[in-house]
């Protein structure tokens, strides 16, 4: 991972976490156990592994998405979207660098005029909203959606959803953000 990006997450996963705390969605020993796990899937996990939210609310169970995106909705009057139906905006796709999407569990989705609408996991992370906010000189409209939404959203940009990845390539084990159901 480019250092840049690392930092980008580091601190992403850092601020939502203490947001968390703040606004009293999780308590202060789950975050500490959740940053222990993050910096050991930081050294060798996937993307998709790299997420405090993942690992608070999947393999620690301290808290639930949908509390976390009905919180901000409510407190911070976001909008919520679904990517599944989504393709990526041509003018967004040729600008757009994945690593900073993962670092920040985020993804510009669409523009219209010269707004830029960003769907995030990640929306209570200060070091998010400023990032993607001086990308596109504060003209973002935000949406929250889930972990799996983004992983699913930019594992088809990459071209490695589990549609496209050979039955014979290992699973990611651990995986933060929940895993597809088979049919």
């Amino acid at each position: 991972m480019n250092p840049e990006y690392r930092s980008l997450l580091m601190r992403s996963n850092r601020l939502l976490g203490a947001q968390l705390v703040e606004h009293n969605l999780i308590k202060l020993d789950d975050l500490e156990a959740a940053n222990e796990k993050l910096l050991d899937l930081i050294g060798g996990g996937s993307p998709r592994q790299r997420t405090v939210l993942g690992i608070l609310a999947y393999d620690l169970n301290a808290v639930k998405e949908e509390e976390i995106l009905l919180h901000q909705r409510d407190t911070d009057g976001t909008g919520l979207v679904d990517l599944e139906h989504y393709e990526v905006h041509e003018e967004i796709k040729a600008s757009l660098n994945v690593e900073e999407c993962w670092a920040t569990w985020s993804i510009p989705f669409d523009i219209e005029e010269d707004m830029t609408f960003i769907a995030t996991a990640y929306y209570l992370s200060p070091a998010v909203r400023t990032f993607w906010a001086e990308r596109y000189d504060d003209r973002v409209l935000w949406y929250g959606t889930t972990l799996e939404g983004i992983a699913e959203y930019l594992e088809k940009l990459e071209g490695t959803d589990e549609e496209n990845v050979s039955p014979d390539a290992p699973a990611d084990a651990g995986s933060a953000a929940p895993e597809k159901p088979n049919p």
